[in-house]
């Protein structure tokens, strides 16, 4: 095994084995020219269409297609400015496109894109998703994982069983992509957003789900920590012991 190699189909086994995930786990991967993403074995690209990059995850996350894109088939700068495929302008950072309908004022609209997190313009060109387990995009810079809040937990609770580290997320209200691959392209660390109204109404994410982008080289240590836990009894689902019942039965299993 190559030292960027990784068992996808295992990991994604795993993942649904210890989570029951409902939503595809899928891998995002920038090139630095078109002719790269093209490269890839039976990637579909946007005809005569443009797109939300919600969307484009959506065709990987919710129907298990591999799609390329360029800015050319983003309908805006803020989708294509998150992931570095469009430049963070000044007319993009004053947000002038959003005040009065997402900010009340200017101000409040430039303060939003400023605390975005970004992938900076001028190395990408293109970009491409697919499921993870088809292992097209060997490694994805990051894996993007939509769980509900219960599985979320245990993810992390997975993440943290070894080397532990508080994990700390903040909340860009309006294109919270920005929290989740934006941040992670950005850092390499993992990062869990709360997926805002366009994902939502776009790119047809759910409402009880979450997303977590976070790069492979976390998720054998996830599914490692995830197996421990099982093994404590700690699972998914996680079984409603009762609001009334004496605890110390439960507690006791659970927290020794």
């Amino acid at each position: 095994m190559t030292e960027n190699a990784y068992d996808y189909v295992g990991i994604v086994a795993a993942l649904n084995q210890f989570l029951r995930l409902k939503t595809t786990p899928i891998g995002m991967k920038l090139f630095e020219t078109a002719e790269e993403m093209e490269a890839i074995p039976r990637i579909r690209r946007p005809k005569d269409t443009v797109h939300t990059t919600d969307q484009i995850v959506a065709q990987a996350s919710r129907l298990n297609f591999t799609v390329g894109i360029t800015a050319e088939d983003l309908v805006g700068a803020q989708c294509g400015a998150v992931i570095g495929l469009w430049p963070q302008t000044d007319e993009w950072k004053s947000g002038e496109h959003m005040a009065g309908v997402w900010f009340e004022s200017q101000e409040d609209s430039a303060a939003h894109q400023e605390a975005m997190d970004v992938v900076p313009h001028g190395k990408y060109a293109a970009m491409a998703v697919s499921p993870l387990s088809t292992g097209r995009l060997d490694p994805p810079d990051i894996c993007l994982i939509y769980a509900t809040p219960a599985q979320m937990i245990l993810f992390i609770n997975g993440l943290q069983w070894t080397g532990y580290k508080k994990l700390e997320w903040g909340c860009v209200g309006e294109s919270a992509c920005a929290d989740s691959w934006g941040r992670a392209l950005a850092t390499g660390e993992p990062s869990l957003s709360i997926p805002c109204f366009a994902e939502r109404r776009y790119g047809g994410v759910l409402e009880d789900e979450l997303l977590m982008a976070i790069p492979p080289s976390f998720l054998p240590k996830v599914i490692e920590g995830l197996g421990a836990l099982s093994k404590n009894g700690l699972r998914y689902p996680i079984p409603q012991y009762g609001v009334q019942h004496d605890v110390r039965a439960g507690m006791a299993a659970s927290y020794s």
